[in-house]
């Protein structure tokens, strides 16, 4: 038994069943949920990138902690048994243990995909065109330390962020002072 399983033992549960969602992607910040039994995926629009099946995992801390909505979507890929922490912020400032162990999980999130990036990082570094532009990005991901970045794409060139806000989210200022949309 995991140390988050033992600080959550007296929460309430709740059963999933194989192929419901337990947190949809853009759902806003709420409820924090520890994996008891079962499987679940991960996915961000649409693309699986996880499978966990590890009791005490834990589901939507990012979303809570950041106060925002989630951005994954968690599927029982079983039949699914959590504990249910309904207010994630009170949960974790009342037990630091348990704050502990999500942070410990989150970093080993963070870790696994810093290497991840890194590797990538490599990959392309003396690439021509666009995919030379990878190792730009991810320098700046890998150093983000700002506040929350409101990146746009081809699609959606102005990003998430709201369109009164008079400041320069979603660019990047490069040594020659001009700014770039990432």
């Amino acid at each position: 038994m995991t140390d988050l399983l033992a600080f959550s033992a007296d929460l309430p549960t709740e059963s999933v069943r194989a192929g419901d969602v337990l947190i949809a992607e853009g759902s806003p910040a709420g409820r924090m949920l520890v994996l008891v039994s079962g499987s679940v995926v991960v996915e961000h629009d649409g693309v699986r990138f996880a499978r966990i099946d590890t009791p005490g995992a834990v589901f939507g801390e990012m979303s809570a902690v950041l106060d925002r909505a989630a951005t994954a979507t968690v599927r029982a890929v079983e039949d699914v048994v959590v504990h249910v922490v309904d207010d994630p912020l009170a949960f974790l400032t009342e037990q630091p243990g348990a704050a502990l162990t999500v942070l410990r999980t989150t970093a080993a999130r963070l870790d696994g995909m810093t290497h991840y990036l890194v590797d990538v990082k490599k990959q392309f570094a003396g690439a021509a065109g666009h995919l030379g532009l990878v190792d730009q990005i991810l320098d700046v991901l890998l150093h983000h330390q700002g506040p929350p970045a409101r990146t746009g794409s081809a699609r959606d060139p102005e990003g998430d962020h709201d369109g009164d806000q008079g400041d320069h989210e979603g660019h990047h200022e490069h040594p020659s002072g001009e700014a770039e949309l990432l």
